[in-house]
């Protein structure tokens, strides 16, 4: 009997420590948080349906690890008539960013490179790179000059490559890319990303290494790098490595036939600001079929598609210090190391706020806007999802809309403040 009392014991122990650290409904009043203010959000996000900014939503918050706050509203697709739920499928483009970063960090624990290593080391045609010097609108001819370094892995994580956008980028980067056949990672064609990538790797690059802050494909770069080193494809590594351990069963570059059905349609704007379903003429490079197609490419920087849900486990790892559901991924240092500033004197935006390594940083300027604790490590992506994390509320936040471009009545910022509205403690 004792030893049957010691054997239930140790399980429940085990079971308890197993199941630290892991996403579990919670009551909001336990975690110290406004059941009624949280309500305030409810009518937030439904004024904007009714007002025609969006047509759905889903929203998480978890505090502590505990889910408080998970709510769908809307439709999925209007002309369907599907309804929203909180299982339902996003493309969250950029915000594929962050987890092909923890890919690239898994990689630098095991001594495959340092990050001040040129990235010409792993991939050859990114040696001896050339910084755009002038440039002629007419023909889309220009001249380079030698760079004053060559380009770092750290460069990549913090986007101060110089590498530029595609797509979305400025005019000239967006030329000159497009007449190389280089996509922002919304792809349909069956192409792969080792051809992409060495090819950009021969192209100019907007400014010199590290002089400052640039918004580009410096992600997709270190996915090819992640196929380099770790000898599998990027979906692949990411299934084995970080969603089966998360649990994330809902994240795809392609999304399966038999879960296509819960992709959400994304709407834009017409002349007269009522919401359409997008088209092949809304934004003519950029398609939003990709996730159904049978593809090949695995956009670092930008081809996920994924569900509050899942990204929200993602995000408790990163909290939790690199461990979820009795799993490290990460080492705490490395955590630290992704969700601290490491652009030095630069910065994103007016609100001054940082970078780390795969993550925007909140700064102090930025935390008075809104309420956001200084150090909360966020981003998005560009058909309308966000997200932010708070390591001093232990907080995990998330709202996904499908909509480009964003509503201008600035709905997320709405929902960063009324998070923070509804903390009682």
């Amino acid at each position: 009997m004792k030893k049957l009392l010691t054997s239930v014991l140790f399980i429940t122990l085990a079971g308890n420590i197993f199941a630290q650290g892991t996403l579990q409904a919670g009551m909001p009043a336990n975690e110290k948080i406004s059941d009624e203010r949280l309500q305030r959000i409810d009518k937030m996000i439904e004024q904007n349906i009714d007002s025609g900014y969006v047509n759905g939503a889903v929203a998480l918050i978890a505090r502590n690890g505990k889910i408080v706050y998970n709510k769908s509203f809307g439709v999925a697709d209007l002309e369907q008539k599907k309804l929203m739920n909180n299982d339902a499928i996003f493309r969250i483009a950029s915000q594929t960013k962050a987890i092909t970063s923890v890919a690239v960090m898994m990689l630098f624990e095991e001594g495959k490179f340092l990050l001040d290593d040129p990235i010409s080391k792993y991939l050859p045609t990114f040696a001896h790179p050339r910084v755009l010097d002038t440039y002629n609108d007419k023909d889309t001819t220009y001249t380079t000059i030698p760079a004053k370094r060559e380009i770092t892995i750290r460069d990549l994580l913090t986007h101060t490559s110089g590498i530029g956008y595609a797509q979305i980028g400025s005019p000239q980067m967006n030329a000159i890319y497009g007449k190389a056949g280089i996509q922002a990672g919304f792809v349909t064609d069956r192409i792969l990303l080792a051809n992409s990538i060495n090819k950009l790797g021969t192209l100019p690059l907007v400014h010199q290494p590290g002089e400052r802050w640039t918004y580009g494909l410096n992600v997709d770069v270190l996915g090819y790098l992640v196929e380099k080193l770790s000898g599998k494809s990027l979906d692949q590594f990411f299934k084995e490595r970080i969603f089966d351990p998360l649990g994330m069963k809902d994240t795809y570059f392609y999304i399966p036939a038999a879960k296509q059905n819960r992709l959400v349609a994304v709407y834009t704007p017409d002349k007269q600001g009522r919401l359409i379903k997008w088209n092949a003429g809304t934004f003519t490079p950029i398609s939003v079929d990709y996730p159904t197609v049978n593809g090949t490419y695995y956009a670092g920087g930008a081809g996920l598609s994924s569900t509050v849900k899942d990204y929200a486990a993602f995000l408790q790892m990163m909290l939790n210090g690199g461990t979820y559901n009795g799993q490290r991924l990460l080492a705490r240092h490395t955590v630290q190391l992704m969700t601290t500033n490491q652009i030095g004197d630069l910065y994103l935006n007016p609100e001054k706020d940082k970078f780390g390594l795969g993550f925007g940083i909140t700064s102090e300027t930025s935390s008075k806007k809104l309420g956001m604790s200084e150090g909360s490590f966020a981003w998005g992506g560009f058909y309308g999802t966000l997200y932010w994390a708070d390591p001093k509320e232990h907080l995990v936040c998330l709202l996904f809309i499908q909509n480009w471009p964003l509503p201008h009545n600035a709905i997320q910022d709405k929902f960063r403040a009324l998070v923070y509205q509804a903390l009682t403690d």
